[in-house]
C-alpha cells in the first residue's frame, strides 16, 4: 500500500466567471523515500494539488476523487482530523517564507509551537529541540536566532526556518511548494541540497513544486509534467527527459536558459499563455498554443498513452511527432 495514492483528484474552484475546473482527474502514487516532482508554468494546477492534499482549499472548492494517506481517505475528514495531520505526518514548505512565518512571533516560538501542540512538549523542550532543528538545518548562529523575528533574517535564512517547522515532528511527507523561490542561484542550491539529504536521512516521502527542469533533474526520481490541471506527462525523470514526449514538456524543454549561448540570442518561448480555468477547452489543454494540433485534439482530454511501461503522455500523436534530444 503507497504512503500516498491520489486517484482522479478533481477540484472545482468558485471564481467570478462561475465554477472553474483547476485539476482534472490527477492521478499518482508516492511511498515512503520516494520522490516526486510537479513542474509546469504558474496557472497549471501544481500549488492547487498541494493544498489539495493538505486540506487547505479556497473556501468553496469542490473536491472529487480519493486522497488517500497511509489507507485514510483525506477528501471526507474534518477540520480537526485534518490538523492533526498537517505538521504531524505531513509537513508542508511553502513558496514564500516571509508570508509563511508569522511577523508578530519569534523564530523559537514558530518552531516550538508544533512540538508542543503535536508532541506534548513542555516549553523547555521544545525550546531545545527547536535549537536542535536550526543547527540541523545550518542556521548561523542557531541559538542567538531563537529569539529573532522574521524581518530580522534573510529570505535563505526564513527558508531553512520554514523547512525546521515541516520537518520538526518528523513528517512521513513532506511537500516542498517553489521551496527556492527569490532566492539566489546559490542559496537555491544550498536549500534544496538540504531537503535532498533530510529526506533521504529520515526516510520521508518528497513532493517537490517547481517550475525549474534543473531543479527536477538532480532532485526527484518521478515527474509529473501539468498544463491545464491536468498531468500531462509522467514518469521516472531519466525517462522523461531522454524522450521528451508530449508536446508541452519539449516546449518547456526549449525554453530553459542554457549557458554557452552566443550573446544577443533570444531564450525560445512558448507561444500565447495559459488559459484562465474558467476557459480550458474540453480537449487536450494545450492544444491552442500546441504546433502539433489537429483537429482529433479538440473534442475529448486524451487518454495517457504509454511511450514506456513506466512513462506515460497524453497525447494522441506521441509516435507521430519526430524525436528530439535533450539539447534539441
Amino acid at each position: 500500500m503507497s504512503l500516498l495514492l491520489v486517484t482522479d483528484l478533481r477540484v472545482t474552484l468558485r471564481t467570478s466567471r462561475g465554477p472553474a475546473d483547476a485539476l482534472r482527474g490527477v492521478s499518482f502514487a508516492l511511498d515512503k523515500g520516494e520522490t516526486a516532482g510537479l513542474i509546469g508554468e504558474s496557472g497549471c494546477g501544481k500549488s492547487i494539488t498541494a493544498l489539495a492534499l493538505m486540506g487547505l482549499l479556497p473556501e468553496g472548492a469542490r473536491v472529487a476523487g480519493s486522497i488517500r494517506f497511509d489507507g485514510r481517505e483525506l477528501t471526507t475528514l474534518d477540520e480537526s482530523a485534518l490538523c492533526s495531520l498537517r505538521g504531524r505526518r505531513i509537513g508542508m514548505v511553502f513558496q514564500e517564507p516571509m508570508t509563511a512565518l508569522n511577523p508578530l512571533h519569534t523564530v523559537g516560538h514558530q518552531i516550538a509551537e508544533p512540538l508542543r501542540l503535536h508532541l506534548g512538549l513542555s516549553p523547555r523542550d521544545a525550546r531545545a529541540r527547536a535549537l536542535e532543528l536550526l543547527q540541523r538545518v545550518r542556521l548561523p548562529e542557531a541559538a542567538r536566532r531563537l529569539d529573532a523575528y522574521p524581518h530580522q533574517l534573510s529570505g535563505g535564512q526564513r527558508q531553512r526556518i520554514v523547512i525546521a517547522i515541516a520537518l520538526a515532528c518528523g513528517p512521513d511527507l513532506l511537500i516542498a511548494d517553489e521551496p527556492t523561490t527569490a532566492l539566489d542561484v546559490t542559496v537555491q542550491r544550498e536549500v534544496l541540497d538540504l531537503i535532498a539529504e533530510l529526506v533521504a536521512e529520515r526516510g520521508m516521502a518528497l513532493l517537490l513544486i517547481s517550475h525549474n527542469l534543473g531543479v527536477m533533474a538532480r532532485t526527484v526520481r518521478e515527474l509529473m509534467v501539468m498544463y491545464g490541471g491536468s498531468v500531462v506527462e509522467s514518469g521516472p525523470t531519466g525517462s522523461v527527459f531522454r524522450r521528451l514526449a508530449h508536446p508541452y514538456t519539449r516546449a518547456l524543454f526549449a525554453s530553459r536558459p542554457r549557458l554557452g549561448l552566443a550573446r544577443g540570442t533570444r531564450l525560445a518561448t512558448i507561444a500565447g499563455r495559459v488559459p484562465e480555468l474558467a476557459d480550458l477547452p474540453a480537449g487536450c489543454p494545450f492544444a491552442d498554443r500546441c504546433a502539433h494540433v489537429i483537429d482529433a485534439c479538440r473534442p475529448a482530454m486524451p487518454a495517457p498513452v504509454a511511450v514506456t511501461p513506466v512513462h506515460a503522455a497524453r497525447c494522441i500523436r506521441v509516435f507521430d511527432l519526430p524525436e528530439v534530444s535533450r539539447d534539441g
